[in-house]
């Protein structure tokens, strides 16, 4: 089992992501929220001659019978969310990663306290039978809960903020996550593709989904 991995960011793709520990790279899929996070200080030290950012993410192992899936998380609510959501009876990792991409920890316990279940059919591949179970189910195990808010959105790179492949792999992001590619370009329409970043973008459209 492979509970933390620290290294260095070498690729970035919401929601796939590379992260060099040793010369050895560890693909993984993260929550955009995670990605939000990777630009914060915390869990961050500065590497070998002080030009190199080591970054520290938390992970969790899905072994299918086709694969080894590794997801990382920014936080340790995050990761506790998502153990909690892949127990419940129809939800798979793809599933809970779409739940935690859509909404903050805290936005997903005040959800399911307040039965919101049309918030939650909100997000893609959540009909209202999976709305239904995720509040029966969670409801139980989020009581009492000290699941903390997660971690507050990092400031933007800079990197694609004023070309077309911002808006391109966000539609990317989008689709992967479960959004068909005309409700990724309808979320993404009115949006300010000049000056955001593909994950400023993701961020906003995301926003539009769970209204």
């Amino acid at each position: 089992m492979i509970g933390q991995l620290r290294g260095r960011i070498v690729e970035k793709q919401p929601p796939r992501l590379v992260i060099d520990v040793g010369g050895v790279g560890y693909e993984l899929e993260a929550p955009i929220s995670t990605f939000f996070a990777l630009g914060q200080s915390a869990g961050q030290t500065a590497g070998p001659g002080g030009n190199q950012v080591e970054t520290t993410l938390l992970t969790q192992m899905v072994v299918r019978d086709d694969a080894i899936l590794l997801y990382g998380f920014a936080t340790s609510d995050e990761r506790r969310l998502f153990r909690e959501l892949i127990k419940v009876s129809g939800v798979g990792a793809k599933l809970a990663l779409t739940v935690l991409s859509g909404m903050s920890v805290a936005d997903f316990v005040a959800t399911i306290e307040a039965d919101d279940a049309a918030r939650l059919t909100g997000l893609p591949g959540v009909g209202k039978k999976t709305a239904a179970r995720l509040i029966v189910e969670m409801r139980d195990k989020l009581s009492g809960s000290t699941l903390a808010p997660a971690l507050t959105p990092a400031g933007t790179d800079a990197d694609s903020s004023a070309s077309g492949g911002a808006r391109q792999d966000a539609r990317q992001a989008l689709v992967a996550l479960g959004y068909k590619p005309v409700e990724a370009e309808k979320l993404m329409n009115g949006l300010d593709t000049d000056t955001l970043d593909s994950e400023a973008l993701i961020r906003e459209a995301l926003k539009r989904a769970v209204r």
